[in-house]
């Protein structure tokens, strides 16, 4: 059961991953994305991180999302369809995402965790991942030591990390373009 609705919420933040990106008005792609958002939410809920699940509705369904309804229709994004229709606009699109994914499907597939504890330890000795990432401790005694953020911090900057690094491209990419668009205003 449990799978199955794993399933559902992953097959939804694809596709309206996809419209938001695919739709032509911005408002639109701006509620898509918060449907996608509130799938990840879900997911997280399943993977019994309820913590992380709260905050991706609270801060990214809920203030970051009315952040950007507000800059879009502050900047009163209308329909320019005669700019995305243009062959160069789609072409360079297409080239840029090709790019990408170049790049970034190789290291995923060869990451792992002991490529992950040898560059951290840049030893080929120590590159243990069980001494690095050392897991032996009882739960209870972690939480004691490191507190609640530590717990939450340590997979994601350890088995995490490269889809939290990906994760820092996207925002950096969203920076991008609303620099790109409020200057095209200016």
């Amino acid at each position: 059961m449990v799978e199955a609705v794993f399933w559902f919420f992953a097959a939804v933040a694809i596709v309206s991953a996809l419209l938001v990106v695919t739709m032509r008005n911005p408002i639109a792609s701006a509620f898509w994305l918060v449907c996608t958002m509130l799938c990840l939410a879900g997911i997280f809920f399943l993977l019994q991180a309820q913590f992380i699940g709260a905050i991706q509705i609270l801060v990214y369904a809920g203030a970051v999302m009315v952040l950007f309804l507000f800059v879009i229709m502050l900047l009163n994004l209308g329909r320019d369809d005669a700019a995305l229709k243009r062959t160069p606009t789609w072409f360079a699109a297409v080239l840029l995402a090709g790019v990408l994914a170049s790049q970034l499907v190789p290291a995923l597939i060869r990451y792992s965790s002991e490529r992950l504890a040898f560059e951290y330890t840049r030893s080929a000795v120590l590159a243990d991942p069980r001494m690095v990432f050392d897991s032996t401790l009882s739960a209870a005694q972690a939480t004691l030591e490191r507190g609640v953020p530590g717990d939450i911090a340590k997979p994601l900057f350890e088995h995490y990390l490269v889809p939290f690094e990906l994760t820092s491209i996207l925002l950096l990419a969203a920076i991008v373009g609303a620099v790109v668009l409020a200057k095209r205003r200016i």
